[in-house]
C-alpha cells in the first residue's frame, strides 16, 4: 500500500461526511416541517486491497462510502389547529392527493388540508385529497376528488310530536256547551282568527312543525278541563289545530276545508286523570278519510285516530295539497303498547259521545305506557308546558365541516342536521422504504415500495384520523446537534489523514533533492 492510497481513503472519509452533512443539515431545516420524516445517512466500508504480509496475504481498507440513506417513518407528534380540516394520522397509512394538472397521485403524512375557492379539498400545493362520497351512510364507489358545493340539507317532513304539560286541576271549565266532552270540538270555528277565543279555554301551548317542503306551521294545543268526579279523577278535552289557510285538505265531494268551520282542525280528544294528577287514558279523534258529509264538523265523521306502530295517536296533516299528505303522531306521554283502541263503552266515532257518558266508558288503551315526565294534572303547580318536540326541519345551508377518527367529513347545517358527505381514503405500502420522496413532504410509489394498499381509517392495518391537529416533523433536535458534533470530529480526523498522508509525500519527494 502506497502513500497515495491513505490520502484517497481520507478523501472517502471527508466525501461521505460531507454528504451525513447535507442529511443532517436537511433534517435541521425541516424539523418544522409539517408530515416531515428525517433521514439517516448509513456508511459502509468499500473494496479492499490485499497485501503479503509474514503471516501470508491481508487485506486492508479503501475507505468508506455511503450505502444508503434511511428514512424514518416513525410517527411525529402531534400539533393543535384551529382549522377543522387540518387532519393527522395516528398510526399506519398515508393520505391520498392527486395533483389536478398532471394526474399524478401523491401520499402524505401532512394532513394540513382546506377547501380552495372551487370548494376542492386541497392541500398546500393545490393537490386535491381523494376518498368515497358517502351516500345513505356508507361510503361507496370508486375514490375520487373531495368537493363540496353549497349544498343544502334537505327538509324532513314532521312525523312525530312529542308534548309534555301539567295541566292545572283546579283550572275552571271555560268552554261550555251541552256536550262537555266536545265543547272545544264544537266552538272551534276556522273561519275565525282566532278559531277559539281565549274565554273559551284554559290553557294552550303553541308549537312549530314542518311540511314536506320545509315550510314552517304553527300547531296549536287548546286545553279545557271537563269534570272532577267524587274520586278526585279529572277529565280534561283538547283540540289540536293549525293555521286555516294552511290546511290543503280535501273534503267529501272535493270541498276545499280551508274555507269551513272545520278548517285547521287536525285532533280532538280526551285525556283522563286520577287523583294523584297521573294519566291514566286518553282518546283521539280526527277527521275520517271516508268521510261523506260536506260538513267537517260532524262529529260522526270523527273516527277513533290510527295509531303509529309506536302506540301514539296519527293525524294526517296537508299543508302543500299533496295526494298523500303527513302522517304526524302525536304523543302526551302515553302509547299503546298493542297499537289498538278498546272500545268496550261502544265509543268509535265523537258522535257516539253524549253529555251522559261516563269518562270511564270513553275508548282507551287497553295496555299502554306511561313515559317519564308524561303529561300531568297536578293541583300545586299551574298549567304549562315543559317539554315540546318534534322530528321535522327546514332545509338548511352548509355551516361547516368536521371530521371524525373514521375520516368521515361531516357537514353541520343551518337547520341543526349533521350529514356524512365523504370518507378519507387512506394507503399504505409492504415497503414504505421504497417510496420516492418528491418534496412538499409529498411521495410517490416504485416498484419497490409495492402497489398502495387503499383502505380506510380504523379498519384493518389502518390508523385513527385524528382531527384539528397536524403531525408534527419526527426530527429530534437533540440527537441531529449530536449527530452533527460526531461527523464534525470525523470530518477533522479524517482531513488529518489527508494533511498527514500530503506531509508524508512532500518527505519522499525531498529525499532526491
Amino acid at each position: 500500500m502506497s502513500v497515495t492510497s491513505s490520502l484517497y481513503t481520507g478523501i472517502s472519509g471527508l466525501n461521505v461526511n460531507s454528504q451525513a452533512t447535507s442529511v443532517v443539515s436537511n433534517n435541521l431545516a425541516n424539523s418544522s416541517t409539517v408530515g416531515f420524516k428525517g433521514s439517516d445517512a448509513v456508511f459502509e466500508d468499500v473494496f479492499y486491497s490485499t497485501i503479503t504480509t509474514g503471516s501470508g496475504l491481508s487485506q486492508v481498507g479503501n475507505g468508506a462510502g455511503v450505502s444508503t440513506i434511511n428514512v424514518d417513518y416513525t410517527q411525529g407528534s402531534y400539533e393543535d389547529s384551529s382549522v377543522s380540516t387540518n387532519v393527522a394520522l395516528n398510526g399506519d397509512g398515508y393520505f391520498i392527493v392527486v395533483d389536478p394538472d398532471t394526474s399524478t397521485t401523491y401520499y402524505t403524512r401532512a394532513g394540513n388540508f382546506d377547501f380552495d375557492k372551487d370548494g376542492y379539498l386541497v392541500d398546500p400545493y393545490g393537490n386535491q385529497v381523494q376518498g368515497w362520497e358517502i351516500e345513505d351512510g356508507t361510503a361507496s364507489g370508486s375514490l375520487t376528488t373531495i368537493q363540496l358545493d353549497q349544498s343544502q340539507s334537505p327538509p324532513k317532513a314532521t312525523s312525530e310530536i312529542s308534548l309534555t304539560m301539567n295541566l292545572d286541576s283546579q283550572s275552571v271549565d271555560e268552554a261550555i256547551t251541552a256536550n262537555p266532552y266536545t265543547s272545544l270540538f264544537e266552538l272551534y270555528d276556522g273561519t275565525e282568527n282566532p278559531p277559539l277565543d281565549d274565554s273559551q279555554y284554559s290553557y294552550s301551548t303553541t308549537m312549530t312543525v314542518y311540511d314536506e317542503n320545509g315550510s314552517a306551521h304553527d300547531m296549536t294545543f287548546y286545553m279545557d278541563p271537563v269534570d272532577v268526579d267524587a274520586d278526585g279523577n279529572i277529565v280534561w278535552e283538547y283540540v289540536a289545530a293549525y293555521d286555516a289557510e294552511d290546511d290543503m285538505r280535501t273534503g267529501a265531494g272535493g270541498n276545499e276545508l280551508n274555507t269551513t268551520s272545520g278548517a285547521g282542525l287536525a285532533m280532538t280528544g280526551t285525556m283522563t286523570f286520577n287523583s294523584e294528577g297521573q294519566m291514566t287514558s286518553m282518546t283521539a279523534f280526527t277527521l275520517s278519510n271516508a268521510a261523506t258529509s260536506a260538513d267537517v264538523k260532524d262529529p260522526d265523521q270523527w273516527g277513533l285516530a290510527d295509531l303509529s306502530p309506536e302506540g301514539s295517536p296519527e293525524v294526517n296533516l296537508n299543508f302543500t295539497g299533496s295526494a298523500t299528505g303527513q302522517d304526524v303522531a302525536i304523543n302526551f306521554g302515553m302509547s299503546s303498547d298493542d297499537a289498538t283502541w278498546d272500545t268496550s263503552g261502544g265509543i268509535n266515532t265523537l258522535g257516539d259521545i253524549t253529555a251522559a257518558t261516563d269518562y270511564s266508558d270513553l275508548p282507551s288503551f287497553s295496555d299502554y305506557t306511561l313515559a317519564l315526565g308524561a303529561t300531568t294534572s297536578y293541583s300545586d303547580s299551574s298549567s304549562a308546558t315543559y317539554s315540546i318536540s318534534q322530528d321535522g326541519y327546514p332545509t338548511g345551508s352548509l355551516v361547516s365541516v368536521e371530521v371524525d377518527e373514521n375520516g368521515i367529513l361531516i357537514g353541520n347545517y343551518s337547520n341543526s342536521q349533521s350529514i356524512e358527505l365523504y370518507q378519507l381514503g387512506l394507503a399504505d405500502f409492504t415497503n414504505e422504504g421504497g417510496l420516492t420522496a418528491e418534496g412538499g413532504t409529498l411521495f410517490r410509489a416504485t416498484t419497490e415500495s409495492g402497489e398502495a394498499i387503499i383502505g380506510t381509517a380504523g379498519s384493518a392495518g389502518f390508523g385513527s384520523v385524528v382531527s384539528n391537529s397536524l403531525e408534527a416533523s419526527n426530527v429530534d433536535l437533540a440527537s441531529q446537534m449530536t449527530e452533527l458534533i460526531i461527523i464534525q470530529s470525523a470530518y477533522q480526523a479524517n482531513s488529518k489523514v489527508v494533511t498527514t498522508a500530503d506531509t508524508l509525500l512532500q518527505t519522499a519527494i525531498s529525499l532526491k533533492s
